[in-house]
């Protein structure tokens, strides 16, 4: 059985939440009203997941995953609003070291709720199964048990790459194809925070998120990198230093416009469960372009969108890249991608910007 602590001030939310997970079968389940009393509970109960509202009174829920994540580290899943301010909260949150989250539905609770509970469930199930790093807001655990705790290093990762040898130089132009999931924006932070402006290749990412978090998450991301980072809402003429964020709720789609290579938006097909699909934007670019021009990056993510394109990109002679299950939050798609052969390299998030460097170096 699954440990859950259902954490939201709402009487109906709670009572409709307890009614999902108990009717899952595989949740033992906790509630707390109150930011506070999750605290207090957390002395009693070490659940294995917690559902966290951001709105409540009194302590709201960014503060109270701030002093989890310091004081007892577990794994969360926020409940947010479908807006701009919900977005941006979501994606702090996200910083503050929360798993994944959870929209909730825009009209009336009670009758609207049925529209999320699959991903709901799927969701919490996933995260508490989630490995948290031991880095994880490391200073400040350590500095709310001690005051030395300044002076004390980080630890460092010690994966082992693996990797196919490639001797072919890369061509002059061509694409790198990202694709996460959950705890992606984290990774992402990671990967495109490490690479330069001058980086030679287009970056195109597809993040399953919701379409009112991929332009906050853009944008955050443009603020944080080198590189020149937006929003794919329109057909964009691809250019090197510039890494393009799928829309949700949509597909991030290869292109042409007037002879060059562009993304667009295009509706999310029914033929794929996760948006933006990591499996069409592969294949798209795949129609248009040779596969030695391609770079596959999967990382961190439930589920295995994207495993079966770059798993044939790697057959046809391209190059992919698989975050090691060393430091993924969910080792479900790079896993994936890995158990089918298809890696050309798996190495842990911190290195996998200097190895997609490294290729344009041979």
């Amino acid at each position: 059985m699954i440990k859950l602590l259902i954490v939201d001030d709402s009487p109906l939310m709670r009572r409709l939440l307890v009614d999902i997970f108990t009717e899952a079968g595989d949740f033992e389940i906790e509630v707390a009203r109150s930011g506070a009393e999750a605290l207090e509970r957390l002395t009693h109960v070490a659940p294995d997941v917690i559902t966290l509202d951001i709105h409540m009174p009194g302590m709201n829920g960014l503060a109270c995953l701030d002093r989890i994540m310091i004081e007892r580290p577990c794994p969360v899943v926020m409940v947010s609003s479908l807006t701009a301010e919900g977005a941006d909260e979501t994606l702090e949150a996200i910083e503050l070291g929360a798993i994944d989250f959870v929209a909730k539905p825009r009209g009336a609770l009670s009758l609207e709720i049925d529209t999320v509970v699959p991903a709901l469930v799927e969701k919490v199930r996933s995260a508490a199964g989630a490995r948290i790093s031991p880095a994880t807001r490391l200073r400040e655990r350590v500095r709310a048990r001690a005051s030395i705790a300044a002076r004390l290093p980080l630890p460092k990762p010690n994966a082992a790459v693996v990797r196919a040898p490639k001797t072919v130089p890369l061509p002059p132009d061509g694409l790198v194809l990202v694709g996460c999931s959950t705890g992606g924006p984290p990774a992402l932070d990671a990967l495109l925070g490490s690479l330069p402006a001058t980086f030679p290749w287009p970056i195109l990412v597809a993040q399953h998120m919701p379409a009112s978090f991929t332009g906050p998450l853009a944008r955050r991301l443009d603020r944080l990198c080198e590189l020149t980072v937006s929003e794919v809402a329109s057909t964009t003429v691809l250019a090197p230093g510039n890494a393009y964020i799928g829309r949700g709720d949509a597909d991030l789609v290869v292109t042409r416009r007037a002879g060059a290579l562009a993304a667009m938006a295009a509706p999310s097909s029914s033929d794929h469960i996760w948006h933006p699909s990591v499996e069409r934007l592969v294949a798209s670019a795949m129609r248009l372009v040779e596969p030695e021009r391609v770079i596959g990056v999967l990382m961190t993510g439930m589920g295995n969108d994207g495993a079966g394109a770059m798993t044939d990109l790697q057959a046809r002679g391209g190059t992919t890249l698989a975050e090691s299950a060393d430091t993924a939050v969910v080792w479900g798609m790079p896993g994936a991608l890995v158990a089918a052969g298809g890696a050309s390299i798996v190495a842990p998030l911190d290195t996998l910007a200097a190895e997609l460097m490294a290729l344009f170096a041979r």
